[in-house]
């Protein structure tokens, strides 16, 4: 029988053991009120573990790991701060294989934090904001430890949660986590505009959040019959379901809905996805799967990179020695869309940053997705379409993209490399 308890009267130590592994839902999903009783009391709980795929709340902070041991997939929103002070443990893994991590225990989770909405007629909550691997956690855990978010959206999704599988219900009212739009910058735009001409009618988008997608999704405001099937959707959705561009008409057992594993955005987002039947709310088997993805047609995958050196391989989680990324669904979409029929991955990112080329001929850091996959990287300078080149092809196609300033020398430096058989 699930315990109802206030925030204030939240006393971890009866359901958390010393040592235990805590594993909370991530993203706007974030159960802010159950981390920040965790913070608060964590000198208490004789030494525990967190695993979290990402955070945008900004509740935990590099002082919080003097009492909690804090890991994630990567330095995904404020988990930044906690990598640049050397105190976040990264574990490699794609959005895709969480779930079953958790399930073998290669992810240990004793106690689940998770955000729900408040329960519906039959006594069931929906996972709110996020489906990913919250089934996962909820099958595993201990001890599950849920808040109760009387602003979370009621989403339909591929499960619900009913209170019996729920052993601590801490009730709140507050705004979940939200991420404001950014606005896109000229360079945005630019490389917004090469990208949307891979995207025809009757595609199956798989986008993220920021400026960049944003501009993309303004870009195919004339397209007919698009589907959406993403590990993460944000506020520039709404407008393409509700003008009728997206009708997920192709989007074979999902027709007419569009599928999403977490929901990333403002208020207007929230309030768009509040019970309605065009938005489904699934977790990672869903979402992620290599196999669920290579079978839809025309799935167009676009993601963002840190570098991509002359070869093709791809680097989205380090710059030198700061992580900054991580390695996310990208391999998970990147893959599904190579085999998916007359499907399109798309790799976008400017070319500078911070006055560094960002075409490189070396990579500063680890390869995140492999050359062998890789099929188009667009900056604001073009598009380098690099599927069945030879590396001599592929490294030419590159520095044609590659900032004016730059091209000279990455030649030079190419030429030195492909004569060694690079």
């Amino acid at each position: 029988m699930t315990e109802w308890v206030t925030p204030e009267t939240l006393d971890l130590r009866a359901y958390v053991r010393p040592g235990d592994a805590v594993v909370s839902g991530q993203a706007c999903g974030e159960p802010v009120a159950l981390l920040e009783a965790l913070i608060a009391q964590r000198h208490d709980l004789g030494g525990v573990s967190l695993f979290t795929a990402s955070s945008f709340s900004g509740v935990l902070k590099p002082e919080h790991t003097d009492a909690i041991r804090v890991s994630s997939m990567g330095a995904l929103g404020s988990l930044r701060a906690l990598a640049a002070k050397g105190v976040l443990g990264i574990v490699p893994c794609h959005v895709g294989q969480i779930g079953n991590m958790v399930k073998r225990g290669e992810i240990a989770c004793d106690v689940a934090l998770i955000q729900v909405s408040p329960a519906d007629a039959d006594g069931n909550h929906s996972m709110g904001l996020i489906g990913d691997h919250i089934g996962a956690l909820v099958d595993c855990a201990r001890v599950v430890i849920a808040e109760v978010n009387h602003r979370v959206p009621r989403v339909f999704g591929e499960r619900t949660i009913p209170a019996t599988e729920i052993d601590v219900a801490v009730e709140v009212d507050r705004t979940p986590v939200v991420l404001p739009t950014i606005q896109a910058s000229a360079t945005d735009k630019a490389i917004a505009g090469f990208v949307a001409n891979f995207v025809e009618d009757g595609a199956i988008l798989q986008v993220g959040i920021g400026a960049v997608p944003d501009a993309i999704m303004q870009l195919i405001g004339d397209r007919k019959d698009l589907g959406i099937h993403s590990g993460m959707i944000g506020d520039s959705a709404v407008d393409l379901i509700e003008n009728g561009v997206v009708t997920n008409a192709t989007h074979g057992r999902w027709r007419g809905v569009s599928v999403a594993g977490a929901l990333l955005g403002t208020e207007r987002l929230y309030r768009f996805a509040h019970e309605n039947p065009a938005l489904l709310l699934c977790g990672s088997a869903t979402t992620h799967d290599e196999a669920v993805l290579s079978g839809l047609n025309r799935l167009v995958s676009i993601n963002s990179a840190i570098e991509v050196d002359l070869t093709g391989q791809v680097n989205a989680e380090s710059a030198g020695s700061a992580y900054l990324g991580g390695t996310g669904g990208q391999v998970d979409y990147v893959r599904g869309a190579s085999r998916s029929p007359d499907g399109r991955s798309i790799i976008a990112l400017p070319s500078m940053a911070k006055g560094l080329s960002r075409i490189v001929s070396r990579l500063a850091g680890p390869v995140t997705t492999a050359r062998s996959e890789v099929d188009v990287v667009v900056t604001e300078y073009g598009a380098a379409e690099l599927k069945g080149r030879d590396l001599r092809a592929r490294a030419r196609a590159l520095i044609a993209i590659a900032h004016p300033d730059v091209r000279a020398n990455l030649e030079e430096e190419a030429a030195g490399l492909l004569t060694r058989g690079y």
